[in-house]
């Protein structure tokens, strides 16, 4: 599955706040006292463990930003699998650039290539099944983009980025409204024929009402296996069954055997451990 790779401006900003947030308002004190301003380096950027790489567009921006001139060559691919000791980029320029660039690169690498990897274990915890594994809103703010693209890296589909992608009723708007019913028949009127309503539904009971009132999917929450095999049955492939809460590595291979189209992990973004990569000489 291709990649969607970011847009310029959001990456270029988003290193840039990085950059300027670490050299606050002296700079490297250390490279500058240490390493003569011309002073020329090659560095390796490394794999120190196996898994799914992501967040090459942010490291070489980062590397670019520090030193404009320097030559980089990337030996890997967003998606690529590697192994301990794989070289990701090498990078010849100034010293002092180089090493102002290295914490930032690899912060955004370990974080999304963290995130690419535990979703490619959930995607391969139920190959086989037809359910994907989808990503949520549970982002870090300010840097969903990057951690959706390491979603999509580790083989994961795509949800809704933002409140302004699709109408998503959930459990609050029900009440407010006064029921699955009202809440879908007030959205229909509203929206776009070109916008998917979807709706969150706690019980089985609430699955045919939104069916009826025209929603395009339903959001099981938190429904025992049981039950979702019953939506599954019920729905008759009506709408798209997404389901979501109590999904770790150990239940999603049950939750996809029910028959559900898509399986949303919030883990994905927001309990994903950091990938290890290094910066080194050789």
């Amino acid at each position: 599955m291709p990649i969607m790779p970011l847009p310029r401006h959001v990456v270029n900003d988003a290193v840039a706040r990085a950059i300027a947030e670490d050299q606050g308002g002296r700079g490297d004190v250390t490279s500058l006292a240490c390493i003569p301003a011309k002073a020329e380096a090659k560095f390796y950027v490394n794999a120190r463990e196996a898994g799914v790489v992501c967040g090459f567009q942010p490291a070489l921006a980062a590397i670019w930003q520090c030193d404009p001139k320097a030559l980089v060559s990337p030996q890997m691919d967003d998606g690529d699998t590697v192994k301990p000791g794989d070289v990701l980029i090498s990078v010849t320029g100034r010293a002092r650039g180089l090493l102002a660039a290295e914490r930032i690169l690899l912060n955004f690498m370990g974080r999304m290539s963290g995130i690419a990897t535990f979703t490619r274990a959930y995607v391969d915890a139920v190959e086989g099944t037809g359910a994907r594994i989808a990503h949520t809103r549970k982002t870090t703010p300010g840097f969903r983009a990057f951690e959706l693209q390491a979603v999509q890296a580790g083989g994961g589909a795509l949800h809704r980025f933002g409140l302004d992608d699709a109408i998503l009723i959930k459990d609050n708007h029900v009440a407010v409204c006064g029921g699955v019913r009202e809440a879908v028949e007030a959205a229909r009127k509203s929206a776009g024929h070109m916008t998917r309503i979807a709706v969150e539904v706690d019980r089985l009971s609430q699955l045919d009402a939104a069916i009826d009132a025209g929603a395009e999917s339903v959001l099981l929450d938190n429904f025992p296996l049981d039950d979702l095999r019953a939506a599954v049955a019920s729905a008759k492939g009506k709408v798209t069954l997404e389901a979501s809460g109590g999904v770790n590595l150990d239940t999603v291979r049950g939750i996809a055997e029910t028959g559900v189209d898509v399986i949303s992990v919030g883990a994905l973004t927001h309990s994903a451990p950091n990938f290890d990569i290094g910066l080194d000489e050789n």
